[in-house]
């Protein structure tokens, strides 16, 4: 079998199945072990998969850049930010975090409405311009231009004397065994430090981000209070991990 015969089979599988099991493949199609794993690098490296100890998981496309993911499932965008809103009580302390699909939570809160929002997003911060009753702290540090989101020491700093009611935390990739990742170090350790200083921790997944898995953890799904997702979603593994299922 030519070696881009077995990509597409490995690819194949991991559509279907949801993982790969390099022993079990190599056992099927009589080749070792080790020509599997070559082809899993070299899948990684083209952000087609997420190699894991003994074999690969789906990779989370919303890793892209900014400008592409914010043409990304924008209509379930849409769903989840609104539903997230109502979450939201006059006078709490909010956390936002950053991305795509906290922009349109912000779109969907009332213009009248009074809290106190933190965040670590420029872009997030700015968002609330015609909100006059809602007052906007933001976190500095070194700009991660991927997300538009302070991260490293001096941010990390500022949040561990915060605390917040909620927090709106961003994941790339949410998967039952492997939990909430994101791709990037740095960024996991802010999300991180954001829910450690939530009361609860809410993060707002389209369906591409189900099952999927990036390089960095950031929680075990038991650690979030809940989960918002759209009516459609498939979350089956998902029953017995703990955080409340909020249908958009």
């Amino acid at each position: 079998m030519l070696t881009q015969q077995r990509k597409q089979l490995l690819l194949t599988r991991l559509a279907k199945e949801g993982r790969i099991i390099a022993k079990e493949v190599s056992a099927e199609l009589a080749l070792s072990e080790d020509t599997i794993r070559r082809d899993l690098r070299e899948l990684a490296a083209e952000g087609l998969l997420q190699r894991v100890h003994g074999g690969a998981l789906p990779a989370s496309p919303t890793v892209a850049n900014l400008a592409a993911r914010r043409g990304m499932a924008t209509e379930e965008k849409r769903r989840l930010g609104a539903k997230a809103a109502s979450l939201i009580s006059r006078r709490q302390r909010v956390f936002i975090d950053g991305g795509t699909t906290h922009i349109e939570l912000i779109r969907a809160l009332p213009l009248d409405l009074s809290i106190t929002v933190i965040t670590h997003s420029p872009t997030i911060a700015a968002a609330f311009e015609p909100f006059e009753a809602i007052e906007v702290i933001l976190v500095g540090g070194v700009l991660f231009r991927h997300s538009m989101v302070a991260v490293g020491a001096q941010a990390l700093e500022q949040l561990r004397r915060l605390s917040f009611d909620i927090g709106f935390v961003g994941l790339t990739g949410l998967h039952a065994k492997e939990g909430g990742t994101t791709d990037d170090f740095e960024e996991a350790a802010i999300k991180r430090a954001i829910m450690e200083r939530s009361a609860e921790t809410v993060s707002l997944i389209t369906s591409e981000k189900i099952g999927a898995v990036s390089a960095y953890g950031v929680c075990a799904v038991k650690e979030l209070a809940s989960v918002v997702v759209t009516r459609e979603a498939n979350t089956n593994d998902f029953v017995e991990s703990g955080p409340d299922l909020i249908r958009a």
